[in-house]
């Protein structure tokens, strides 16, 4: 039996772990700055590093918490860069934006760099360091989940498939942990979307035909 079919089996007897909701506000869209068209909800990707989907997510520490930026391939659903703070402010998202470039291998120009409308990634500093690198801006333009699937999916594949979902003693090792947790994910983790193989291996072959995660829209 295989690991999909395994998970749904124990879904339908109900022996999987029900997942902790942690209603911790990552989004503030509440803002005057410039909010981007949405450029990927028709978009039908074709190959690696042509849309980067940024996307921050909260962890819990024994004393505080800590905030998570993602950045995440697309197409081939490799996590190019990632940051954790203290706090979600714009140096953050800054540094995983900046490890996402520095990893990148194709050299492609224009890549779209897709987030939710918040305020760290509308904001001129971080907008105005995107696209001084050639990036194109795209945000979602409501509170929609499957605007930002891939991103999303994600954050829930590193919080209940690699520890990330507990409450850890300490930044240091939160940080430890998340940067094991990314290699071992690129590497190692296989998925459907990805005809069964890793994202490293999907971003190295840049080959596959996009699939979709969900259902799409009649509009897409």
């Amino acid at each position: 039996m295989g690991r999909d079919k395994f998970l749904r089996f124990c879904r339908e007897k109900h022996l999987l772990v029900p997942k902790t909701k942690r209603f911790h506000i990552t989004t503030d869209s509440k803002h005057f700055f410039h909010k981007s068209p949405n450029l990927i909800e028709n978009l039908v990707p074709t190959h690696a590093e042509q849309v980067f989907v940024s996307d921050i997510t909260y962890i819990a520490l024994e004393q505080g918490h800590a905030y998570l930026a993602l950045v995440t391939d697309l197409y081939s659903k490799k996590i190019m860069g990632y940051s954790m703070h203290h706090n979600m402010k714009v140096p953050m998202v800054k540094e995983a934006l900046q490890m996402a470039l520095k990893n990148s291998q194709y050299n492609q120009k224009s890549i779209i760099h897709h987030s939710d409308r918040g305020i760290q990634y509308c904001c001129p500093d971080y907008a105005n360091y995107a696209t001084s690198k050639g990036m194109i801006l795209s945000t979602t333009e409501k509170y929609d989940p499957y605007q930002n699937a891939v991103a999303e999916r994600i954050n829930g594949i590193l919080k209940y498939e690699f520890g990330l979902a507990k409450t850890i003693p300490n930044l240091t090792i939160a940080k430890k942990i998340i940067a094991q947790a990314v290699q071992l994910y690129n590497r190692n983790r296989r998925h459907r979307s990805l005809s069964m193989n890793t994202p490293a291996r999907a971003h190295e072959m840049n080959n596959h035909q996009y699939k979709f995660y969900g259902k799409r829209k009649q509009t897409a």
